[in-house]
């Protein structure tokens, strides 16, 4: 059973940061490539930025380059998505999740487990 456990959201003002953390269960945490996705309201599920197992590559939305870094830590089998200069844009629900595969992909299709997801608000 892998379980993904998000936190840190919260209401900020823009400019401000957030660090979102999601803790996965289960032992394949180190040979699985991990993503964070956000779904706003009345609007479908997005890509934000992906990391591989081995860290050595990311990738990011356009929309959140330069502003958003995600990182993890095997030892901890944590992801993170460290968030600066938000702005009213970035309110959304954000999920992290896994899929089963040393390479990340853009598509949540490729993810076959998901948190439960935290609210970020940024007010202006």
């Amino acid at each position: 059973q892998v379980n993904l456990v998000e936190s840190g959201g919260g209401l900020v003002q823009a400019g401000a940061s957030l660090r979102l953390s999601c803790v996965v269960s289960g032992r394949t945490f180190s040979t699985s490539a991990m993503a964070w996705f956000r779904q706003a309201p009345g609007k479908e599920r997005e890509f934000v930025a992906a990391i591989s197992s081995t860290i050595a590559s990311t990738f990011y939305a356009d929309s959140v380059k330069g502003r958003f870094t995600i990182s993890r830590d095997n030892a901890k089998n944590t992801v993170y998505l460290q968030m600066n200069s938000l702005k009213p844009a970035d309110t959304a629900v954000y999920y992290c999740a896994r899929r089963t595969g040393r390479l990340y992909h853009v598509g949540a299709e490729n993810y076959d487990y998901w948190g439960q997801g935290t609210q970020v608000t940024v007010s202006s």
